[in-house]
């Protein structure tokens, strides 16, 4: 009498892997620091195997970047900044959500660690620049070219500038320990860079 077996889906099982190593590397970087992570530690707490992880990450940086994407999976290419209608308002939600994100002790260790990795991998920091920096910056140019539309920013502004002026403050205070990152100082960033980017003689 035959029986009807089901083949072993392969790729099911590579993914169930992929991300069981990611959140290793995740919760191991937040517990021993990224100086003392290793891709042995990664593949004994994921219940992989050390050439599993090499086959398919060319360094520990480059799993770590992998671990934010998949934790930031969905937010890049389907996501949108705020439209409401009033600028202002939008950009002081989206900044104070980054402010919070930024201040999360569960992000910041294991954020800083990626910044360095960047800094010295160019291979990582030109695949995070095409993933996710990139993307992102699309997302955020097109609330802005909505509200150029609409008249509310000049029609010449640099829209690549115009991101910077608004993201780049919080970045380089969350960089440096310079300051807290309160919602109080996201509002007054947005204040200050639609100063500059409103049309001549607008509000």
């Amino acid at each position: 009498m035959s029986q009807n077996r089901t083949a072993p889906d392969a790729t099911r099982r590579s993914e169930r892997s992929r991300r069981a190593i990611l959140a290793a590397a995740f919760e191991l970087v937040g517990e021993v620091g990224y100086s003392k992570l290793s891709i042995e530690a990664i593949a004994a707490r994921a219940g992989a195997g050390k050439q599993t992880i090499y086959r398919w990450w060319p360094s520990k940086g480059a799993v770590l970047f992998d671990a934010f994407l998949m934790l930031s999976e969905g937010e890049t290419g389907t996501a949108a900044l705020p439209d409401t209608g009033d600028l202002e308002a939008d950009l002081k939600t989206v900044l104070r959500a980054t402010a919070e994100e930024l201040s999360d002790p569960r992000y910041d260790g294991p954020m800083r660690a990626l910044n360095i990795e960047i800094l010295n991998d160019p291979v990582l920091a030109a695949d995070y620049l095409q993933r996710l920096d990139l993307p992102m910056k699309e997302i955020k140019k097109e609330r802005l070219r909505s509200a150029q539309c609409a008249g509310d920013l000049a029609a010449d502004l640099d829209l690549d500038v115009a991101v910077d002026l608004l993201f780049a403050p919080l970045l380089s205070r969350w960089m440096f320990r310079s300051g807290p990152l309160s919602a109080e100082f996201a509002d007054t960033v947005v204040e200050t860079a639609l100063r500059g980017m409103r049309p001549a003689g607008g509000g």
